[in-house]
Order: structure tokens, then sequence, then C-alpha cells
């Protein structure tokens, strides 16, 4: 850092610093932008002090930075860094500029600051009028170091024992895949007897419980054997059978029809036929 000293920016605001810086976030508005915050992010990846420094560009948001590591303090110490508001205020929303505490003498501190008279990096001696705060970066490297210790000696999550239950129902076995496995056997061959005996003709059913007869049936066995003996008596067909006009039936008498109430009459012999005489 000390070897900087009296580094002055060029032409446009542009310094190296702005430009490692526009580089590190991918902006390159920041080539050519105020550069005193910018120097000391470039200053603390030097020395690989980064993230107990901080890397901005913008100077309230670095000591909200410091504040929130709990790492903000007003009282100076070498290595500190000091936040400025030239106006007096004592918010950090008002801070102006950045620079890095070098000494303290009495009410006084010795600085390096970037972007001072308006062009070059050079060592200052202030009042603390203007001064709002300083953030410490040792504290930052503690709190990161203790932070560190407490993570490592943290024991990992340890399930709770399992609790054993009694002896459990025998019906707990109906659930479990071997039970399942064997309904599935007994299924299929279930299913594989009913598709044999329709193979085999005799088209008997098995009786479960849901097809079950109401009324008791006749054994299937004689009337089998029946069909089988008219099968066998039956003489085969020829194989060309001649075509033969079949007669017609002789037509039948018609038959009179009698009233109902002259069919429950029984004839006496006195009844004389209209054509006789009186």
């Amino acid at each position: 850092m000390r070897q900087e000293l009296g580094y002055k920016e060029k032409s446009g605001q542009f310094t190296k610093f702005g430009q490692w810086y526009a580089d590190r976030v991918q902006d390159t508005q920041y080539r050519n932008g105020p550069w005193c915050d910018m120097f000391i992010a470039w200053a603390a990846d030097k020395a690989d002090l980064s993230q107990y420094v901080g890397e901005f560009a913008w100077t309230p948001s670095h000591a909200a930075w410091f504040m929130k590591q709990g790492a903000w303090t007003q009282k100076p110490e070498p290595g500190a860094l000091v936040f400025f508001d030239w106006k007096g205020g004592k918010s950090y929303k008002g801070i102006d500029h950045v620079g890095i505490v070098e000494k303290v003498s009495g009410k006084k501190i010795h600085t390096i600051e970037a972007n001072v008279d308006r062009i070059w990096l050079k060592r200052k001696t202030r009042e603390t009028d203007k001064v709002v705060g300083y953030g410490i970066p040792r504290l930052v490297k503690a709190s990161a170091d203790k932070l560190g210790e407490i993570r490592s000696t943290e024991r990992p999550f340890v399930p709770a024992p399992r609790v054993e239950t009694g002896q459990g129902s025998p019906l707990d076995f109906l659930g479990t895949p071997p039970a399942l496995l064997t309904a599935m056997v007994l299924m299929t061959v279930a299913l594989s007897l009913r598709v044999t005996g329709r193979r085999r003709g005799t088209h008997r059913r098995l009786t479960w419980p849901w097809n079950a007869p109401t009324t008791p049936e006749a054994p299937p066995g004689p009337a089998l054997e029946r069909v089988t003996i008219r099968a066998k008596a039956a003489p085969p067909e020829p194989a060309q059978a001649e075509s033969r006009p079949t007669p017609a039936p002789a037509a039948r008498p018609a038959r009179a029809r009698v009233p109902a109430a002259a069919a429950t009459r029984h004839p006496t012999s006195t009844r004389r036929k209209p054509y006789e005489p009186g």
C-alpha cells in the first residue's frame, strides 16, 4: 500500500484501481468513478485480507457492513478504516470518504487516503470532528474465527432412539409383502384352473362365494353322458344330399266351430231337426 503513495489519477478520473474493480464486478462505470474505497478494496485483495476488510466502492455500504459484523467503533486505532462526513454528520448514510488510519496522535489521526486533493493517493493528518466512525478489520477476523470455532464444535444431528413396541397382532402379516405374494399366486392358480376347464369342453364354473347358486342343481355327469350317446347314435350325414321336392301335406277338412254355450249342453234324443215336419 505504501508503495502506491504518490499515485495520480489519469484524465477522465481513470485509475488502475477503478479498472481493477470494474473487472471484478463486471461493470465498466467504476473505471472512472471516485476511487477512495476502490483503492482500499484493491489493497486488501493484494494482502489477502478481503474477507476482513470488505470490497466496496460506495462508502455508506462499507460502513454498514462493519456495523453488521459488530466491528464498528468510535475509537481510532492503527489499521482501522476511518469514515468521514465533510458536513459533520454522524450517520453512516452521509459518509463521503474513507481512508486508513496509519497512526493516532492525541486527537489527531494520520491516514493514507486515495482520491484526495482531487487526484492523489497520499498521507493526510486529520482532525476527528468530521469522523463518523471506524471500521475495525481485526474485530471482523476475531468474530469470524470465533464463529468457525463454534461451528467446528457443533455436534451433528442425532436421531432419537426408536421405541420398540410389543408383539403385534397375527393380522399384521396380511399387509406384508410375503402375504401379498401368496395371494397373487393363489389367484393365478385359480384362474388357470378355470381357463383349463373351458378348453376341455366341460364348461364348469368354479363355485365362488359370489356366484354360488341359490338352489341345488343336478350333477352334470349323467347329462353329459346322454349328450355323448345321442351324438354317437346319430347316423352320419351324406357328403352330398340330393335335392328332392318335398310333397305338400294333404289339406285337412275344416272343423266346425262350436259355440262355448252349446258345448256345455248334453244332446237329447227328442231334439228335432229343422227339416223334419212338425
